[in-house]
């Protein structure tokens, strides 16, 4: 008796420990899963990541060179143009010609001005040389003066970055995101403003037009006239940022997180 009881308890054992192998088996198989998994997650990303930087990085590349060829080219055309057309005898010309000559030279100042402009806008000299917050002053007074548009900053002077790429990426959207409230938001007034948060850069801007929800926005961007609203999450999807539209009482606001390094002491 006491010899089978034995052995049934034996083979319980054996029973419990096959039971206990598989088991771990099975969690072992499970954790491996996981973590291959992740692993595909987080390489996925970093492809995603990758693509996205090199689409970027082709963007910037390129506004230069149109920027340069603008500058260079086209613009020393047009300098010599004027000068071709300052050549002409005022006094010599009739009063029809002479009106002719006036309206075709304020054109072609206009026209050299433009040029200019939409070179200086393409390229981020400015950026480089006088940092963000200068580089938005001065774009948001270029494309409002002359226009009825109220338009302010209160940007955050202790903002000081490490990583002028950066930079260009959170220019760009501001670019975009006021282009954008210019040609439809039926505005009066926007405001562009930016907090320092420790190691996050807090920028808000407000105008109080028509403007988009956010659910507006994830919808907009997957389609083919978004391309800009896809650009701005792309630069935010770089910049391990964040971006929300929101509709207040008084009108919108664009929500933008960005996790930045900045020059500042570690103690500040």
């Amino acid at each position: 008796m006491n010899d089978i009881t034995y052995l049934v308890s034996v083979g319980i054992g054996v029973m419990l420990l096959m039971v206990v192998s598989i088991l771990l088996a099975v969690i072992y198989n499970q954790k491996k899963k996981t973590q291959h998994r992740i692993a595909m997650d987080k390489l996925r990303e970093q492809q995603q990541n990758q693509l996205i930087e090199a689409a970027v990085r082709s963007e910037e590349i390129e506004r230069h060179r149109i920027a340069e060829t603008l500058h260079d080219e086209v613009g020393a055309i047009l300098s010599s143009a004027k000068l071709h057309l300052l050549g002409i005898k005022e006094d010599s010309l009739d009063e029809k010609d002479k009106k002719l000559y006036e309206k075709g030279r304020e054109l072609l100042n206009d026209v050299i001005q433009k040029v200019r402009g939409i070179s200086h806008n393409l390229h981020s000299n400015i950026l480089k040389e006088f940092g963000l917050n200068e580089a938005i002053r001065h774009f948001v007074r270029k494309v409002t003066q002359g226009t009825i548009m109220n338009a302010t900053t209160a940007l955050d002077d202790n903002y000081k970055t490490e990583n002028p790429d950066d930079d260009i990426s959170i220019y760009r959207m501001v670019q975009e995101l006021v282009n954008n409230i210019l040609k439809y938001a039926n505005a009066s007034e926007f405001m562009i403003s930016s907090v320092l948060d420790g190691k996050e850069l807090n920028l808000v801007i407000f105008h109080n037009g028509d403007g988009l929800t956010q659910e507006q926005f994830e919808e907009l961007r997957y389609q083919k006239e978004g391309l800009g609203l896809k650009n701005i999450q792309n630069r935010v999807i770089l910049l391990k940022g964040t971006i929300h539209f929101v509709k207040g009482g008084e009108g919108y606001r664009v929500n933008i997180h960005v996790p930045v390094k900045t020059n500042q002491p570690e103690n500040e």
